[in-house]
């Protein structure tokens, strides 16, 4: 199965072109969402005034530091998602998003690369197409049915279905129903499978504006402005000092607790939110 370039298979009876042109229809869908989300929740004046808030603190911030700073974000809160404090969460985090970009990347290639003459090119290529995709099912469907907040902590059923779940199951479908299509090509079921293949697709890259999709491009900016505006001494108008600081202990209204642990009042944390 993982030889099989379903792309140049179905190469036979869609031209090529067809299904290039649907991809770049698919990445206009989504730059074209982006923007519409940027302009509708005005997420650029959000930006700019967190930018110009930071500006405001208590020294300034070299284009070295910035840089620093950027890289720092990219490798910690991008990379690895350090900011999941739920090592599961984390995990599924992970498995779904390095998944899913290494999944279109090699999608991209499969598609402007098929050729029904040499159906079994670029091994390499579909090998990362199958893993990437059984890394999506695998941490979505483990955050679907097991981390969701209101499925672990509330005891909601898992097939409960709103409207901000658009962007998961759209995703969740897609990935599916692409390998379900390799797996049956050729056959009444594998275009049945195309079918909701393209669909789910569809509902992934134009539904931009009512989901998630956004979410991943604003998240490193906000990761970004955030330690900007730490180091910058602004702190988004939070407290900068922590109570392991002496001035802080000092401050505290009852002298019992001046010299309490760090971890005192944590123990909701000492076991799952499983009180349902």
């Amino acid at each position: 199965m993982l030889s099989n370039n379903p792309f140049a298979e179905l190469a036979v009876y869609v031209s090529p072109g067809i299904m290039q042109a649907f991809v770049v229809l698919m990445i206009l869908l989504v730059v074209g969402g982006t923007l519409f989300d940027v302009w509708h929740k005005q997420s650029a004046k959000y930006f700019a005034e967190l930018a110009a808030k930071s500006a405001k603190g208590d020294r300034e911030i070299g284009d070295s530091e910035k840089m620093g700073i950027a890289i720092q974000t990219a490798m910690v809160d991008v990379a690895t998602s350090a900011e999941f404090c739920n090592p599961d969460r984390r995990k599924a985090h992970l498995l779904t998003m390095w998944g899913f970009i290494v999944y279109i990347f090699m999608t991209l290639i499969l598609v402007f690369g098929a050729d029904a003459e040499n159906p079994g090119a670029s091994g390499l290529t579909l090998f990362l197409w199958y893993v990437s995709a059984l890394s999506v099912c695998v941490g979505g469907y483990w955050f679907w049915f097991f981390i969701r907040v209101d499925v672990a902590a509330e005891g909601l059923t898992p097939f409960r279905v709103e409207r901000a779940d658009l962007f998961v199951l759209s995703l969740l479908g897609t990935v599916t129903f692409g390998l379900l299509w390799a797996m049956f090509q050729g056959t009444g079921l594998g275009w049945l499978m195309l079918a909701a293949y393209i669909i789910s697709a569809i509902a992934l890259f134009g539904g931009v504006p009512w989901s998630k999709f956004a979410h991943m491009f604003f998240k490193p900016a906000a990761a970004y402005q955030k330690r900007v505006a730490y180091a910058s001494g602004q702190a988004m108008n939070l407290p900068t000092l922590s109570r392991d600081d002496p001035a802080q202990q000092e401050r505290h209204s009852m002298s019992l607790l001046k010299d309490a642990p760090m971890n005192m009042g944590l123990g909701i944390k000492r076991e799952d939110p499983r009180h349902y």
